[in-house]
C-alpha cells in the first residue's frame, strides 16, 4: 500500500477519493500555457488548516495538472524532473511546520499533517524552474520539543537532536502503530511531488547547537569526531531516501572559518574540505545526483561555494531593484552549478517590510531575468505568501513556540497566527504574480 493510502487508513478514513467540486471551481490557474497548473489562492491558512487530511488529499488530486482525477491515490509518484541542476534555478519557500502544527493542552504535534493541508495553497512549479518547499523542522529541537511555550520563552528550532526519533512537533505519534514517522514524511513528500513541488528541510550545523541523544544524557556534537560526522551523514541520507531532495544548511557561509566576524551561530563549524566530503557522501550513499544543497548566505566568492558542492546561496541580493537582479542574472548565466539567490525575506526577518515591498520583491524574484533558463534562485518564507499577524515575525516563530489561540482550540490558533482580511488580499496578489510566472 502506498504511504498516502496508508496514512488515510491510519486516520480511520477509506482510500476512495471524491472530487472536490468547490476547489475545482475556485482554484487559481496559471496564465497561458500553464493554465492546468492550479492551487488555492485568495486564502488565509485557516481556510485549509481546518480541513481533514482526507479533504486536503482530495483537493490535491482534484487540482491534478493532468486533469485526471484518481479515485485512489497512485502508487508511483516521481519528483518533478528539472534535471540534476534544478537547485540552481529554484524558488525556495520555507514553511514553518511547527508554527502551523496542532496545539492542544500545551502540546504541539502533527505538523506534517498540517503541512499536507497547506500544500493545496502552494503554487506548483513553473515550466522552466521548480518551486521547492523547505520545512523548518524535522529533527527534534533541544529546547523543549513537543511543547508550546510562552511568546518570550526560548524554544528554538536552531538546536537539534540527532540519533533520536523525528520531532514530536511534526509527527503524529498517536497513529504511530499504524503508520511510522518515516511513512508519514513519505506521504507528505509524495503529495508534494504530485502537486509538482520539490521538498527539502532546514537544519543548523553549529556544533554547540547539535546534541546526540544517548540513553539519559545528550552528548555534545563534535565535528572532529568521525563517529559524529558519520551519524550526521546517515541522518541526512535517511531523509533523502524518503524523497527529500534539498538540504538547507544554516550558517553555511562560515564553513571553514570564512567571515566568522559576522558568524552568529554557537560552536565550531565543519572545515571546508570536510564539508565537501560530507556533501559528496550524501549524494553517493543516497544514490541521488540531483540533490540541491542550499547554503545560508552568500558572498562574491561564488567559486568557493561551487567547489564546496552547494547549488545556491541566500541573502546576496534582495528583490528591491528589479534591474539589478536582472543584470546579475545576465552576468551569471554561464554559471550553471551554483548561483547566489534573490531574497524576499529570510528566517531572521524581524518584520518592518510593507506588503507592497514584499510583493515587489516576489515580482523581481519570479521575473528578474532576460531568459527563464538564466533565472537566479530565490528565497522566501511562509510569511511572504501567508502574512503573519502584526505582532509576530518569522524569526520570532523560529525561536519561540507560542499558541495564539484565544479559546484554547487549535482552529483559533490558525485563525490568529496569520493576518486576516488584509492577509487574504495579499495572498491573492502574490498568487497573481505566481500565475504569470508558471508558463516561463
Amino acid at each position: 500500500m502506498n504511504k498516502v493510502n496508508k496514512l488515510l487508513k491510519a486516520l480511520n478514513e477509506n482510500t476512495k477519493l471524491k472530487k472536490n467540486i468547490f476547489s475545482d471551481y475556485i482554484a487559481f490557474h496559471g496564465i497561458g500555457n500553464a493554465y492546468n497548473k492550479r492551487w488555492l489562492g485568495n486564502i488565509v491558512p485557516a481556510d485549509v488548516l481546518k480541513l481533514s487530511v482526507k479533504e486536503a488529499i482530495e483537493i490535491i488530486v482534484t487540482l491534478s495538472e493532468s486533469g485526471t482525477f484518481f479515485e485512489k491515490f497512485p502508487d508511483k509518484i516521481e519528483t518533478p524532473n528539472y534535471g540534476d541542476k534544478w537547485g540552481r534555478l529554484a524558488n525556495y519557500i520555507e514553511i514553518n511546520d511547527r508554527a502551523i502544527a496542532y496545539m492542544d493542552n500545551g502540546c504541539t504535534c502533527k505538523g506534517i499533517l498540517n503541512s499536507i493541508k497547506l500544500l493545496t495553497a502552494i503554487p506548483p512549479s513553473a515550466k522552466s524552474f521548480a518551486n521547492c518547499i523547505i520545512l523548518s523542522q524535522i529533527w527534534q529541537n533541544i529546547y523543549g520539543d513537543a511543547y508550546e511555550k510562552g511568546p518570550f520563552e526560548e524554544n528554538s528550532i536552531y538546536g537539534i537532536r540527532l540519533n533520536a526519533p523525528y520531532s514530536e512537533n511534526i509527527i503524529d505519534y498517536s497513529i504511530g502503530k499504524k503508520i511510522s514517522p518515516e511513512e508519514q514524511l513519505k506521504a507528505f513528500v509524495d503529495l508534494a511531488h504530485f502537486r509538482g513541488i520539490k521538498v527539502g528541510f532546514r537544519h543548523v550545523i553549529s556544533a554547540d547547537q547539535i546534541k546526540i541523544a544517548h540513553k539519559n544524557n545528550d552528548i555534545p556534537f563534535d565535528w572532529c569526531n568521525p563517529k559524529h560526522v558519520e551519524l550526521y551523514i546517515d541522518e541526512c541520507v535517511k531523509l533523502v531516501k524518503l524523497g527529500f531532495e534539498c538540504i538547507f544548511i544554516d550558517s553555511a557561509k562560515h564553513i571553514g572559518g570564512y567571515d566568522c566576524y559576522n558568524y552568529t551561530g554557537v560552536g565550531d563549524l565543519p572545515e571546508f574540505h570536510q564539508m565537501q566530503h560530507i556533501l559528496h557522501e550524501i549524494r553517493k550513499r543516497s544514490g541521488r545526483s540531483d540533490l540541491s544543497f542550499v547554503g545560508e548566505k552568500s558572498s562574491n566568492d561564488f567559486e568557493r561555494y561551487r567547489f564546496m558542492g552547494l547549488s545556491a546561496g541566500t541573502d546576496f541580493i534582495t528583490g528591491d531593484n528589479f534591474y539589478a537582479v536582472r543584470d546579475l542574472s545576465e552576468h551569471l548565466k554561464y554559471m550553471r552549478d551554483y548561483a547566489p539567490g534573490v531574497e524576499v525575506t529570510n528566517d531572521n526577518n524581524e518584520g518592518g517590510l510593507s506588503y507592497e515591498q514584499k510583493l515587489n520583491r516576489i515580482n523581481t524574484a519570479l521575473f528578474g531575468y532576460y531568459l527563464a533558463s538564466d533565472k537566479l534562485p530565490s528565497f522566501m518564507q511562509m510569511n511572504d505568501l501567508f502574512p503573519l499577524r502584526y505582532d509576530t515575525t518569522t524569526h520570532h516563530l523560529m525561536i519561540t513556540n507560542p499558541s495564539y489561540s484565544i479559546d484554547g482550540s487549535a482552529q483559533s490558533h490558525y485563525e490568529n497566527l496569520f493576518a486576516k482580511a488584509d492577509g487574504r488580499e495579499y495572498n491573492r496578489k502574490a498568487g497573481e504574480l505566481f500565475a504569470y510566472a508558471l508558463e516561463k
